[in-house]
């Protein structure tokens, strides 16, 4: 008997540690998510501490917040366009040839990824100031992809190379050019993959602080910087809640769509 509850007390064990993990994460967006609903302010029509939706109406009725949802959504649509356009052909090239040293570059393009943004936040910003690229969704796009890029062909070219070349031998035989195959027959072969790629552009992009913050001096903020805003002396907390409720909505939902393909976007070859 000693044995046994000795033994359903290990068994326990991995269980408590998993609520107390879960807790542990998800209380701070639950308390995110309800204070979204409560009125943390004085206003003559709602008293404070009352359960009201005024803080979603507010989001809709500040031009800065609402036009902060807008400049993030192109921005990170720029950069996930861009980081398939030319993720998928080097991807391709690293999945399909070889060259002296392929493997080297590769995991150098990848050490370039993991490189503090604030390393290359001042070089980036004086030159793209002589380009005129401040204050623009293209600058803000621009410097997204010198992160993205690697983690798309990284990402691609794992999905790539579970297709047999025999593939594309069929495919050139049958008259298809490159450009051809890669519509036809490479992309709906791979659409997971474009889809957790698009995944992990997405998340960069929509989270980023760094660029966001020295790229957009007077114009095109994103909704990271919008929440930072709101944070001062005398915060609204209910509506800086509601605003980052309102940016966890897309995340979630792009982490729901490709989460059956994510572990395969990790997977490297040597």
């Amino acid at each position: 008997m000693r044995v046994q509850k000795a033994g359903s007390r290990i068994s326990l064990l991995p269980l408590v540690v998993f609520l107390a993990l879960a807790a542990f994460i998800l209380l701070p967006f639950l308390q995110s998510f309800i204070l979204s609903f409560v009125s943390t302010m004085p206003r003559d029509d709602i008293a404070e501490g009352s359960w009201s939706l005024i803080n979603y109406a507010n989001i809709v009725a500040l031009p800065a917040l609402r036009e902060s949802i807008l400049n993030s959504t192109l921005y990170v649509l720029i950069n996930v366009a861009l980081c398939l356009a030319l993720g998928l052909p080097a991807a391709y090239a690293y999945s399909r040839y070889s060259f002296v040293g392929d493997r080297h570059a590769f995991f150098i393009l990848l050490i370039f990824r993991v490189t503090p943004p604030v390393v290359l936040s001042l070089p980036i910003f004086i030159l793209f100031s002589k380009f005129g690229l401040v204050n623009s969704p293209l600058g803000i796009a621009l410097v997204h992809c010198l992160f993205n890029v690697p983690i798309a062909i990284w990402v691609l070219e794992s999905f790539i190379s579970a297709i047999p070349p025999e593939l594309d031998e069929t495919a050139f035989l049958d008259g298809h050019s490159l450009p051809g195959f890669f519509v036809r027959m490479l992309i709906p072969a791979i659409a997971p993959g474009i889809g957790v790629t698009a995944f992990f552009c997405f998340i960069f992009s929509w989270v980023e602080v760094v660029f966001a913050r020295i790229l957009t001096v007077t114009a095109g903020m994103p909704i990271t910087m919008a929440i930072n805003s709101l944070i001062g002396i005398r915060t609204d907390v209910g509506l800086v809640m509601a605003m980052s409720t309102v940016s966890l909505l897309p995340g979630l939902l792009m982490i729901y769509f490709v989460r059956n393909h994510l572990a395969r976007g990790f997977v490297i070859r040597t």
